[in-house]
């Protein structure tokens, strides 16, 4: 078995068939795509009873004068315990859109991080005799890679996907569904050279359409 091979910023580019950053360029992208990925998985559910909602009686707890008391207009008040909450939370939707170019953007940035930082790899895919963790982190750490580690490969065999879910660290991606916060959430990143092809597919620009004449 083969250590894994660390992949830097010209290799890369090679690899993919596509120009990287080798700035800040494009790092708002980045933030921006993050920050929907994480709200697209907002449940949103969240609600606190108001004044109107509470289950308690509108009715004044006491008469208005003569008891030397303040004046109280209903139980369900927020100023009583049990009462209304003010200005709380209620369900929502969190989800944000972003165009798909700002997305690809994102990806680029991504791995043009990943690749100046030297936490890319890249190796033959894992061929796993049985869906077993212990054979799996054998065969991370025979390939010089940490226990927190995102392999992108092609097409996920069904062994390495069922031997990765008791790892908390090492995630699997389809290179076709890996996003730039999948490629930012763990210390290194191994993507295997059948990935790297389908990967500089999906980061290419799109044509735009020519206009009719």
């Amino acid at each position: 078995m083969s250590k894994a091979k660390a992949i830097n910023l010209p290799a890369a580019e090679k690899a993919l068939g596509v120009e990287l950053f080798k700035n800040r360029k494009a790092s708002q992208a980045l933030h921006e795509a993050v920050t929907a990925y994480q709200a697209n998985r907002r449940a949103g559910t969240h609600a606190t009873l108001t004044k109107a909602t509470v289950d308690l009686s509108g009715t004044k707890p006491w008469r208005q004068k003569g008891t030397g008391r303040a004046r109280a207009g209903y139980k369900s008040s927020p100023v009583w315990r049990g009462g209304g909450v003010v200005f709380g939370p209620h369900p929502r939707d969190y989800s944000k859109n972003l165009p798909k170019t700002v997305l690809r953007t994102a990806l680029r940035r991504a791995i043009s991080d990943l690749a100046t930082a030297g936490a890319l790899h890249t190796g033959s895919a894992p061929s796993l005799k049985a869906p077993k963790t212990k054979e799996l982190i054998g065969w991370i750490k025979d390939s010089g890679l940490p226990l927190s580690v995102l392999l992108v490969l092609s097409k996920p065999e069904e062994a390495l996907l069922k031997a990765a879910r008791n790892l908390r660290e090492v995630d699997v991606r389809p290179a076709r569904e890996v996003n730039a916060e999948d490629l930012l959430r763990r210390r290194q990143v191994w993507i295997s050279e059948e990935a790297w092809v389908e990967l500089g597919r999906r980061l290419q620009p799109k044509a735009k359409k020519e206009c009719a004449s």
